[in-house]
C-alpha cells in the first residue's frame, strides 16, 4: 500500500520504517495527549512517519473486571482531538461490525485483531468504511494464510490494506516471532511488525497478561534488519499503573533512544545492496 494514501502521514521521504505508537488503551484526554505529544516530539525529530495508537474499548479481556474502556465515543472524541491537536493519522481497533462505521467517523485505520482476524464479516465491515485496514496475524495462522485476509479487504473494494505480525503462540504462555514470515508477508501487503504484544505472555495463572518490555528493543532490531515497514509499539509514561497491558508496554522515557537505535539500523539496512 502506498502510504501517501493514510491522511496526515508526514516524513514519507525520510526513507524510514512507519511506526504505530501509543498506549494500549484510551484512559483519558490528558493521557493520550501527553503521550502523543512526545511521541510526535521524537518522530519529527527522527522523520519518522507516525501514526498514533489507541484502543477506543478493550473486547478481549483475561477477567471480567478488567478495564474495558472509559465509553465508546469519549474515547473516539479524544482519539479525534489528538489528530486533530497534532496533525497526525490515528489507529484503533474494533470488535464487532457495527464499530466498524462508528470508528470509522473518527479515525484514519482500523484494525482488525489477531484474535478476529479470521471473522469475515468483520473485516469486509472494515474494508467497505474506505478506511485503511490494518490485519493483525492471529497468533494460530501461518503467514501465507495472511493472504487470504487482504484478498477479502481488496474483494470488497478496498486496497488501503496492512499486515501486521503480533508473534505466534509457543505452548500456552509465550510467544514468538518468526522473521521468515516478515518478506512472505511483504509479498502481499505493507507489514509491520507488532513489537510489544510479541513479548506477551498469556495465559498466566492470575488472569494478567506478563510481558517480557526488557527484550522490546532485540525484536525491534531484528524487525528493522529484516525489511519491516513499520513497527507497532504500546508506550505509557506509567507502565505500571497503565489500565491495560502495562506489563509489555514500552516505558516512554526510553522510546527516543531506542527509536534513534533503530533509525541507525535503518539506515545502515538502506546502504546494502
Amino acid at each position: 500500500m502506498d502510504l501517501h494514501r493514510i491522511p496526515k502521514l508526514k516524513n514519507l521521504d525520510s526513507n524510514n520504517f512507519f511506526l504505530l505508537a501509543g498506549p494500549c488503551a484510551i484512559e483519558g484526554e490528558s493521557m493520550a495527549l501527553r503521550i502523543a505529544e512526545k511521541v510526535v516530539s521524537i518522530t519529527d525529530k527522527l522523520q519518522i512517519p507516525y501514526i498514533f495508537k489507541g484502543s477506543f474499548k478493550k473486547a478481549n479481556r483475561s477477567r471480567i473486571d478488567s478495564f474495558t474502556g472509559i465509553g465508546n465515543e469519549k474515547a473516539l472524541k479524544i482519539l479525534q482531538k489528538v489528530s486533530e491537536t497534532f496533525d497526525i493519522p490515528t489507529v484503533t481497533d474494533i470488535h464487532e461490525n457495527e464499530d466498524a462505521n462508528l470508528a470509522a467517523e473518527y479515525v484514519d485505520v482500523l484494525q482488525i485483531p489477531a484474535f478476529l482476524v479470521r471473522q469475515t464479516d468483520l473485516v469486509v465491515a472494515a474494508a467497505k468504511t474506505d478506511r485503511i485496514v490494518n490485519l493483525k496475524k492471529g497468533q494460530f495462522m501461518s503467514p501465507e494464510a495472511m493472504q487470504h485476509a487482504v484478498k477479502k479487504v481488496k474483494d470488497s473494494g478496498n486496497d488501503k490494506v496492512m499486515i501486521t505480525d503480533r508473534g505466534t503462540m509457543f505452548g500456552y504462555q509465550d510467544m514468538i516471532v518468526d522473521f521468515r514470515g516478515i518478506p512472505t508477508m511483504r509479498e502481499y501487503a505493507t507489514t509491520v511488525l507488532d513489537v510489544t504484544h510479541s513479548l506477551q505472555q498469556p495465559n498466566q495463572s492470575s488472569g494478567v497478561t506478563g510481558g517480557r518490555p526488557d527484550m522490546i528493543e532485540t525484536i525491534s532490531r531484528a524487525g528493522v534488519v529484516n525489511k519491516v515497514d513499520g513497527l507497532f509499539i504500546e508506550t505509557h509514561f506509567d507502565p505500571a499503573n497503565a489500565k491495560s497491558d502495562g506489563a509489555n508496554m514500552l516505558d516512554l522515557k526510553y522510546l527516543q533512544q531506542l527509536l534513534e537505535n533503530l533509525v541507525a539500523i535503518r539506515q545502515t539496512i538502506n546502504r546494502l545492496k
